[in-house]
C-alpha cells in the first residue's frame, strides 16, 4: 500500500490495516453503538422495555398510529425527552473523538486533545460571561449561553493562529505554546467572573463539569451544521494526516503543502469541537482516551482511524452519560465527572507507557 503525492509514492509501512480488518472494526463499533443508543433512550428513572421502544421507534418511522398498548406517556419520554437528549450527546461524542484524532495526527503525538489550543477555556469564559449576564435565569435569551461559548471557542482559536503565525506560516510549537498560554488566561477570567458572580457560580460549575441544561430537539438542529462541516472535511483528511506523520519536509517532497492541510484539518476539528463544546458543556478525556485506543486496537492508518475513533467517541460518551444518569439516580451528575474518573486513569497509565 502507499501514500500518493503527486506523481509521487511512499510506502506505508506503518499503516499495515488491511480493507476487511477495517470492515469488521466498523461493524463493531457500529453495533456497539448501536446498543449504546438503545440503552441511552430505554434506561431513566422510567425504564422503557426495549420490545416496546423498537415498536414506538418503528411507528415513528413509519409515521402510523402509537401502538394501542403503549402508554402515551411513553412516546413523550422517548420522542420529546431522550431521543434528543441521546441524539446531542451522540454529537457530541463523535465531535470529540474525531476531532481528538486529528489533532494527535497533526501534533505527532498521542497526547493531544482537542482542548490543545484553549478550545475549552474560551468557550468555558463565553459561558460563564452569558451566564452573569442572564442573571437568576438559565433559561432566558434560549441560547444565549451555548452561542456564546461557540464565539468565544472560535474567537480563541482565531487568536491562537494569529498569535502562532510566523512568516505566513505556523509552527507547531508556538501554536501549542499560544494555546496553553491563551487558555491559562481564559481560564483565569472564568476564575474571577465566577467569584465575582457567586450567585451564578453554581450553574458555571455544572456547565463547566459537561451538564449543559439544553434539551429537546433544538439543540441538535443548532450543532448540525457545524458538525456536518467539520467532519467532512475530518474524514475526507486521513491521507494527508498519514503523509504528514513522515513530517513536514517529506510531506512537502511528496507534493503535500503541509501547512494548508494543517490550517484546514485544525480548523475543521476546532470548529466540531466548539460547536460541542458549546451545545453539550466542556467534557474532558474523550478526545485523548477514545483515538488512543482506537490506534491500539486497529492500527496508525488516519484515514481508518478518524471514522473509528468518530463512532468509537459517540458510544463511550453514550455509555458515560448512562452512568451520569443512573449513579446516584434520581439525581443526574454532569457527565464530565464520569469522563474524568475513567479517564484520568487512562492517561496517567498512556503517560506511564510513553515515558517508557
Amino acid at each position: 500500500m502507499l501514500v500518493q503525492g503527486r506523481g509521487k509514492a511512499l510506502p506505508l509501512q506503518c499503516f499495515p490495516m488491511h480493507f476487511s480488518s477495517f470492515k469488521r472494526a466498523l461493524f463493531l463499533n457500529l453495533g456497539v453503538l448501536a446498543c449504546a443508543m438503545a440503552l441511552s433512550v430505554a434506561v431513566g428513572s422510567v425504564s422503557i422495555p426495549l420490545r416496546d421502544l423498537a415498536r414506538l421507534l418503528w411507528s415513528g418511522v413509519r409515521g402510523t398510529a402509537l401502538p394501542a398498548d403503549v402508554p402515551a406517556f411513553m412516546a413523550v419520554i422517548v420522542f420529546k425527552l431522550r431521543l434528543p437528549h441521546t441524539a446531542l450527546v451522540l454529537l457530541t461524542g463523535a465531535a470529540l473523538g474525531s476531532s481528538g484524532a486529528a489533532y494527535q495526527g497533526v501534533f505527532r503525538n498521542p497526547l493531544a486533545d482537542p482542548y490543545l489550543l484553549g478550545v475549552a477555556s474560551g468557550a468555558g469564559l463565553g459561558a460563564v460571561v452569558a451566564i452573569a449576564l442572564q442573571g437568576e435565569s438559565l433559561t432566558a435569551g434560549g441560547f444565549l449561553i451555548p452561542g456564546a461559548a461557540f464565539v468565544g471557542a472560535l474567537l480563541t482559536v482565531a487568536l491562537v493562529y494569529a498569535l502562532a503565525r510566523v512568516d505566513g506560516y505556523v509552527p507547531t510549537s508556538t501554536l501549542i505554546l499560544a494555546g496553553v498560554a491563551l487558555g491559562a488566561l481564559a481560564s483565569a477570567l472564568t476564575s474571577f467572573l465566577m467569584l465575582q458572580s457567586q450567585g451564578t457560580l453554581q450553574r458555571a460549575i455544572v456547565y463547566l463539569l459537561g451538564g449543559a441544561p439544553l434539551t429537546g430537539w433544538k439543540p441538535v438542529v443548532a450543532i448540525l451544521p457545524y458538525w456536518l462541516v467539520g467532519e467532512a472535511i475530518l474524514l475526507t483528511s486521513g491521507h494527508a494526516l498519514n503523509v504528514l506523520q513522515f513530517g513536514e519536509d517529506q510531506a512537502r517532497q511528496l507534493g503535500l503543502n503541509a501547512g494548508q492541510a494543517k490550517l484546514l484539518v485544525l480548523g475543521a476539528a476546532s470548529l466540531v469541537t466548539a460547536a460541542a463544546v458549546a451545545f453539550a458543556g466542556i467534557i474532558g478525556f474523550v478526545g485523548l482516551v477514545v483515538p488512543h485506543i482506537a490506534r491500539l486496537l486497529w492500527g496508525e492508518d488516519y484515514r481508518r482511524l478518524i471514522p473509528l475513533s468518530l463512532l468509537g467517541g459517540a458510544s463511550v460518551l453514550l455509555l458515560s452519560d448512562l452512568l451520569a444518569r443512573t449513579l446516584l439516580a434520581p439525581r443526574t451528575l454532569p457527565v464530565g465527572i464520569v469522563t474524568a474518573l475513567f479517564g484520568a486513569p487512562f492517561f496517567l497509565w498512556v503517560l506511564q507507557r510513553a515515558k517508557k
